[in-house]
């Protein structure tokens, strides 16, 4: 650990909106990368930029706690020349709404838990996958901007889901689901066009966080395909999860 220098005093936790007004594409984020070393810190924030989010870097912790209340969300490498990076994150947690995933090469449980009971919302251990990465960051601003919920119908061109009698239409025709494949559906539906990973169906759907029980899901996506008339509906992001398109 590095020793910790002084970090802003504040004398109530205060939740507060952003303030920068920048406009990013819907599905995008306004991401602050935050890594001493600058190679890594460029190379990652292109990645980031490549998949339409609006992402920027720094170096340091003091430049972290400035700028953080303009991002989204908070990629946080914890091995910072300055600052120990869970005061860090203790202090975006007192100080924000901005959610933090906290990078790290220590992947030992211990180090897990205090990256979490310091107010990281998510933990990921380095080397790891890009896609890994871009999921996470999705799954925590999904837990911190809930979407409201479904609407009682929705339509995907040809293809109708009315939630309050689940029941679904392709074409005017009813199509038989099951109450899994309804759900499913209606998950992936919300809204259409949108990636949605393997461990949220899993939790979402099957309330389970065991992912080699993940089989159960393309098992149902399978069947749902073939109901639907064609596999061209869902999409397999490889790596990730699904998405629904019409066709």
């Amino acid at each position: 650990m590095h020793a910790s220098s002084p970090l802003p005093s504040h004398s109530h936790r205060a939740r507060s909106a952003h303030h920068d007004t920048r406009a990013v594409p819907a599905g995008s984020w306004r991401i602050l990368v935050v890594d001493s070393d600058e190679r890594s810190a460029r190379d990652l924030t292109h990645s980031l930029q490549r998949h339409r989010h609006d992402a920027r870097a720094v170096t340091t912790g003091a430049a972290a706690l400035r700028e953080h209340s303009d991002a989204d969300v908070v990629l946080l490498d914890l091995d910072l020349p300055d600052i120990d990076g869970l005061e860090i994150c203790r202090s975006i947690a007192t100080t924000s709404d901005t959610p933090v995933l906290a990078v790290t090469a220590h992947g030992s449980e211990l180090d897990c838990v205090l990256g979490l009971q310091a107010g990281a919302d998510d933990y990921v251990v380095k080397p790891y996958g890009f896609r890994e990465l871009l999921a996470r960051v999705d799954a925590v601003m999904r837990r911190a901007r809930p979407k409201p919920e479904a609407p009682m119908s929705m339509r995907v061109g040809p293809l109708f889901i009315e939630r309050a009698t689940r029941t679904v239409e392709l074409h005017g025709r009813v199509i038989p689901l099951t109450r899994k494949e309804f759900d499913l559906l209606q998950l992936l539906a919300s809204p259409p066009g949108e990636v949605v990973p393997r461990r949220s169906i899993l939790q979402r759907i099957w309330h389970d966080t065991d992912m080699t029980r993940s089989r159960t899901i393309d098992t149902h996506i399978t069947s749902l395909r073939r109901k639907l008339g064609s596999p061209d509906w869902i999409l397999t992001v490889r790596g990730v999860g699904f998405r629904l398109v019409q066709i």
